[in-house]
């Protein structure tokens, strides 16, 4: 028996001809998933997500000329361009992280993952979501925990963060301290004792209500403003 699933259209950008070949042969092992094209640098990547426009764009950081973080930074700026752009790096690096959350990137994998947490991964930005592991929200969270005490001249803070969060509901304001602690829609469900539509749909009033994108920016949101605090 056959399934119209609709297949998931990736592009990898990697300087490293053998990388680009391992992420390829990985890929294109795992129905449903399909590599349409590849770029050295960041310069291309751009060009060819615009022609192409895959859905997942595997985006190295470290490349000649255009790096992958301003490749991605023009690539989300672009309304036309609608794919997710997972950075992949050799780099554990907090600042190649910030940096690629703050470009846009919907999720942010070590090249050294496993094919499974590789494939994982794409599937999961290629259904709009976005991919933050425990350890990456971790690291989110205690790096915005560090700048928040140490910017505060609190009385300012305590203003904008009433303003933004006003037309949240109770439930909605629930919900969002809930995808800050790294819950996912389903665990939210179980713990509010209500389907996962039901989540969805709180979910998406939230990022609509705060102009948000994904749950990485929903994350930091919470910690910046105070809604959610490290270790509660």
């Amino acid at each position: 028996m056959t399934t119209d699933r609709p297949t998931t259209r990736v592009l990898l950008v990697d300087d490293q001809d053998l990388v680009r070949a391992g992420f390829r042969i990985i890929l294109n092992s795992e129905p449903g998933i399909e590599v349409i094209g590849e770029a050295t640098n960041g310069a291309d990547a751009v060009r060819l997500a615009g022609e192409l426009q895959p859905d997942v764009i595997c985006m190295d950081v470290q490349m000649p000329g255009v790096d992958g973080l301003e490749a991605t930074r023009q690539i989300v700026a672009t309304p036309s361009i609608g794919a997710g752009v997972l950075i992949l790096t050799t780099f554990d690096r907090d600042d190649y992280l910030f940096e690629a959350l703050q470009a846009g990137a919907s999720g942010f994998l070590l090249k050294n993952a496993s094919a499974e947490e590789l494939i994982d991964a794409v599937q999961v930005i290629a259904r709009g979501d976005a991919l933050l592991s425990p350890t990456v929200t971790r690291r989110v969270i205690a790096a915005v925990a560090d700048s928040h005490g140490a910017s505060s001249s609190a009385s300012g803070d305590r203003v904008s963060t009433a303003a933004a969060t006003a037309e949240l509901t109770e439930r909605e304001s629930e919900v969002l301290g809930l995808l800050a602690a790294g819950l996912s829609n389903a665990e939210i469900a179980e713990r509010l004792f209500v389907g996962e539509a039901t989540v969805k749909t709180h979910v998406s009033k939230v990022f609509m209500k705060l102009g948000l994108r994904d749950r990485i920016q929903a994350v930091i949101f919470a910690y910046e403003h105070g809604i959610a605090v490290p270790g509660s």
